[in-house]
């Protein structure tokens, strides 16, 4: 499970990653203690999240399962023009095991914990940074033998 945890002091967020299901059964707007994940004195609400397959949570859908509803302005979904609605799937308000991702503001800090050392920022690995076309030339071209090329690719689609 992926949790991001947003701090509105310094407007940054950090994202964390922990097999054990430590938030089921909690919900949307409750407020919990981050030692998990090792913030001990840090708490934190959860605001939303989304589902394995990219759902997002919902706050009036009491529960965990996936409905469709019949709505003029939620997650994943906005309004072009005065009174249109829309159906949309999402998940419930409860935390459950097919959540992927839970979203989370911190309310209460630790002056003795720094949240940057113990949540650090990743940047993106080279990898991440290149496009899917450059991934595929390079990745072809080291399948022919040549890594240096795909190298070389990479740097000419950059300029």
């Amino acid at each position: 499970m992926k949790i991001v945890v947003s701090d509105t002091k310094n407007g940054e967020a950090y994202m964390a990653s922990t097999e054990q299901e430590v938030f089921v059964g909690k919900k949307i707007g409750e407020v919990v203690k981050l030692d998990e994940l090792g913030l001990p004195g840090y708490e934190g609400k959860i605001t939303g999240g989304s589902d394995k397959q990219g759902f997002p949570m919902n706050v009036s859908l009491v529960g965990s399962a996936r409905k469709k509803i019949l709505t003029g302005n939620a997650s994943g979904f906005s309004t072009s023009r005065k009174g249109e609605r829309k159906r949309t799937s999402v998940r419930g308000s409860t935390i459950s095991n097919e959540i992927s991702q839970v979203n989370m503001i911190v309310t209460k800090v630790n002056p003795d914990v720094d949240i940057t050392k113990v949540l650090a920022k990743v940047g993106q690995t080279e990898e991440e940074k290149m496009s899917a076309k450059e991934r595929l030339i390079k990745k072809s071209l080291e399948m022919a033998g040549s890594a240096e090329i795909g190298d070389a690719v990479k740097k000419k689609a950059r300029h």
